[in-house]
């Protein structure tokens, strides 16, 4: 269960996203939108702040989040086709799930199998703002893509998936970053088995 709105809100202010998007903390805290019933996530919207600035801000024991360097582009992974993003700074998904049962499929299978259940695929932003406040929602072995976000081409989509795991510390991570919170990307058309795909009952705003 998600902490309630006002702990939410502390918890963003107290990582310093209101000092990163330009504001005051009471400016902060006036754009966040009621809450629905039930459990809910604030979301913090890349129109507020891009999703390669909120991702230092996960944590894992003391080790900080990254982007990986061969995604330079993150801002560039938009919500695809069928999904509406509310048009709001900051915004709410409900009753959010890691989709472990999902882990060893391919995005382009676990798209439509998300939609037949009614559910929204997280986009990146989506997914880091839940980590921001439930870390431990990360696990090695249970991490998970944020199959919503991608990149448009002139004819159809990149072929990269982001997603968020656990950094193993090798190649260009770095030894210093094993551990830590990593936004990186896997093809459109792979599977890996320690990834699932992150899905939520409803945007609101």
């Amino acid at each position: 269960m998600t902490a309630d709105v006002a702990t939410q809100t502390a918890r963003l202010i107290a990582l310093g996203v209101h000092d990163l998007a330009g504001l005051t903390a009471t400016a902060f805290a006036d754009l966040v939108p009621d809450a629905p019933e039930g459990d809910c996530v604030l979301v913090v919207s890349p129109s507020l702040l891009p999703a390669a600035d909120l991702a230092p801000l996960l944590t894992k024991g003391d080790l900080p989040g990254f982007v990986v360097t061969d995604l330079t582009d993150l801002a560039d992974f938009v919500p695809i086709e069928g999904e509406t993003v509310p048009d709001a700074p900051l915004y709410w998904i409900t009753e959010v799930e890691r989709g472990d049962e999902m882990a060893n499929w391919t995005p382009d299978e676990a798209l439509p199998a998300i939609r037949e259940r009614q559910r929204v695929p997280l986009t990146v932003s989506e997914g880091i703002s839940w980590l921001l406040q439930e870390p431990q929602r990360l696990e090695r072995g249970r991490c998970f893509m944020t199959i919503a976000s991608r990149k448009p081409k002139a004819t159809g989509l990149d072929a990269r998936t982001p997603a968020i795991w656990i950094s193993n510390g090798t190649g260009r991570d770095g030894r210093e970053r094993m551990g830590a919170p990593k936004v990186g990307w896997c093809w459109a058309g792979n599977r890996h088995t320690w990834l699932g795909f992150a899905s939520a009952a409803s945007r609101v705003s």
